[in-house]
């Protein structure tokens, strides 16, 4: 994508202090999150900026702003934690994609760390990505996932979108709240789910019964294929279970973002999970 033209390297800085309300401080081990991504980080984007500087996890490298968006940040009483470089946005224009909306500021920073998937919580919802290459599409879900106090996405090393530039602008700032677990086989990954006690769904519209149907328990892992593709076949048979989303019309399928909201939706309405 044309957002990873972006090149400039600035100074390492540490974060400032900040706890996130709801937030556990005590977290696993993990690796990069963005262990694929070959260099740094584009982020884009009022919320998006904004999200990640407000994240102690993300080490910002350069930031970039127009005079406008610094000031709106300063108005705000937002800290950028580093020196940002003030350029006119067409400056910011010229580093991006011709569509990407920046809103005057721009930042580089480091990937953010990753948990495993044998580390992850036994509670709540986790979604599970297999090879969804579209980044309007992840972003997208990420959105949702973090509406959903989703608990983790996985997906994997390969043929999945880097968790920067279109991607994260889509997410709007849910990059820094959903932590992604990078895997190199997706079928292994199901199956160490499955022995830590995740109950594994995938959804597929030949599924055996409708999502609803289903008994669903904590913790609940929601697998989600590719448009057109679906579940590739081992992914099929590492789940506990296969279902799919009825729906009324005569229209069968949903864009794969909005099958994982409405997933999540029941799933989370199931559980019990909707109160805040």
């Amino acid at each position: 994508m044309k957002d990873r033209k972006f090149i400039p390297k600035g100074p390492r800085s540490g974060s400032k202090p900040f706890n996130r309300p709801g937030k556990s401080a005590g977290r696993p081990a993990r690796r990069e999150r963005d262990s694929h991504t070959d260099g740094p980080v584009i982020l884009y984007g009022w919320h998006t900026v904004t999200m990640a500087l407000a994240n102690p996890e993300r080490n910002i490298r350069k930031l970039t702003l127009t005079e406008n968006a610094a000031k709106r940040l300063a108005d705000d009483n937002i800290q950028t934690r580093i020196a940002p470089v003030i350029v006119r946005p067409q400056d910011i224009d010229r580093l991006l994609s011709p569509d990407a909306v920046h809103q005057g500021l721009l930042a580089e920073a480091d990937p953010l760390p990753s948990p495993d998937v044998e580390d992850l919580k036994q509670e709540g919802l986790v979604l599970v990505l297999d090879q969804i290459t579209d980044p309007h599409n992840v972003g997208a879900i990420l959105r949702s996932a973090a509406a959903f106090a989703v608990k983790a996405i996985v997906t994997t090393a390969r043929h999945s979108p880097e968790a920067t530039g279109v991607l994260a602008k889509a997410a709007s700032g849910a990059l820094e709240l959903v932590p992604m677990v990078t895997v190199p086989n997706l079928a292994r990954a199901l199956t160490t789910l499955n022995e830590i006690g995740f109950q594994t769904v995938g959804l597929d519209s030949e599924g055996s019964e409708d999502l609803s149907d289903i008994t669903l328990r904590e913790p609940l892992a929601l697998v989600l294929g590719a448009e057109g593709t679906g579940l590739r076949r081992l992914t099929r048979e590492t789940c506990s279970v296969v279902a799919r989303l009825d729906m009324p019309g005569e229209i069968k399928s949903l864009n794969v973002s909005n099958a994982a909201v409405l997933s999540l939706y029941v799933g989370a309405s199931r559980l019990g999970l909707m109160k805040p």
